[in-house]
């Protein structure tokens, strides 16, 4: 998990503001170093009540480390705004405040690569965002866009090692895919890789990224015949809610076929919740899965993953998402070469 979260953190880090953070390649830079030490005292944070009121947490020394970590992620973030803006306004002089068709093709270009950034700039510069605003929206994808997502490709790539007769099935539609298309791929591409997708959601259901969350009641309602008032936290366990053998024949089973066109039907639109749901869900849950389809499809092409590494022998643990307190253990085979990685 740990190599596969710089992957994700360069890949968020691209989406949501351009440049990269070589995380892969400069995994001691302070900027990758402030993200994995502000997940840790974060989640140290949560488990810790004597720490939750701001005024005791900003004096010691957690609270203090947080903070510096907090101001290389916004210096990062500022930086990368700030030449963004100057680089908009910069083309707007040059060209009277009108554009050619190079400049159209050129943003065109870059929109594609800055989707995110742009449209929150666009914004800005209208008016209807602060400029504080856009660096939080930013700051909120690329903190909580890495963890979960490097959660959901370890948990996949380790059930495709245990279970080699389905990593087989998914090799074969990718190499399918890859004999009529090009190594430069579409979101419209991604679609059609339709097994892996529920590969993907089968890893999810066993092994849900946000294993835990809450929602606060906003009226009076009955729940499992107890009377739950308005304002009322209610803990969802979705870890729980996906090994529910009143919800899922033969829970503990790995098996992707449940979610076929054909098996999904008549199920519950609530049994299966690795993004939460209703008008509070994940904002990010389908680009995790675009993210996720690419990275395994490339990984299988040229890999054959292995684990020897059985369920019992994996303690989970959460901070934050679900993981394994010993780590996740998989080997890499050149289908090629038939060499380990």
């Amino acid at each position: 998990m740990p190599y596969i979260a710089l992957l994700t953190l360069d890949i968020i880090c691209v989406t949501s503001m351009g440049p990269s953070a070589n995380a892969q390649e400069k995994s001691n830079s302070p900027y990758v170093q402030a993200v994995v030490k502000l997940s840790e005292l974060l989640e140290m944070r949560s488990r810790s009540p004597w720490f939750w009121p701001d005024a005791i947490f900003n004096l010691c020394p957690p609270g203090r480390e947080f903070n510096n970590c907090l101001k290389i992620l916004h210096g990062f973030t500022d930086k990368v705004i700030d030449e963004q803006i100057a680089e908009r306004a910069a083309k707007k002089l040059s060209n009277g405040g009108k554009k050619n068709e190079d400049d159209d093709q050129s943003e065109l270009t870059s929109k594609r690569r800055l989707a995110f950034l742009d449209a929150l700039l666009e914004a800005y510069e209208n008016g209807e965002i602060s400029r504080e605003g856009v660096r939080e929206e930013v700051d909120t994808f690329m903190f909580e866009g890495h963890d979960t997502t490097s959660a959901g490709i370890t948990w996949a790539l380790y059930l495709l090692g245990r279970h080699p007769v389905i990593q087989q099935r998914v090799y074969e539609e990718v190499e399918s895919f890859f004999e009529r298309r090009s190594n430069v791929l579409t979101v419209d591409d991604l679609k059609e890789f339709r097994f892996l997708e529920c590969v993907l959601k089968e890893s999810q259901r066993l092994f849900p990224s946000v294993p835990f969350f809450s929602r606060s009641t906003s009226e009076d309602c009955q729940l499992g015949g107890y009377f739950i008032p308005k304002g009322t936290t209610i803990g969802v366990s979705t870890f729980a809610l996906h090994r529910n053998p009143e919800v899922w024949p033969a829970p503990l089973v790995f098996d992707p076929d449940r979610f076929l066109p054909g098996n999904i039907q008549g199920r519950h639109p609530f049994a299966f919740l690795p993004f939460s749901a209703g008008p509070r869900n994940c904002i990010g849950q389908r680009l995790a899965f675009l993210e996720e389809k690419l990275v395994l499809a490339h990984v299988l092409r040229h890999f054959e993953i292995q684990s020897t590494q059985a369920v019992d022998d994996i303690h989970l643990c959460v901070k934050f998402v679900l993981r394994s307190k010993e780590g996740v253990f998989v080997t890499l085979v050149h289908r090629q070469k038939g060499k380990v990685a």
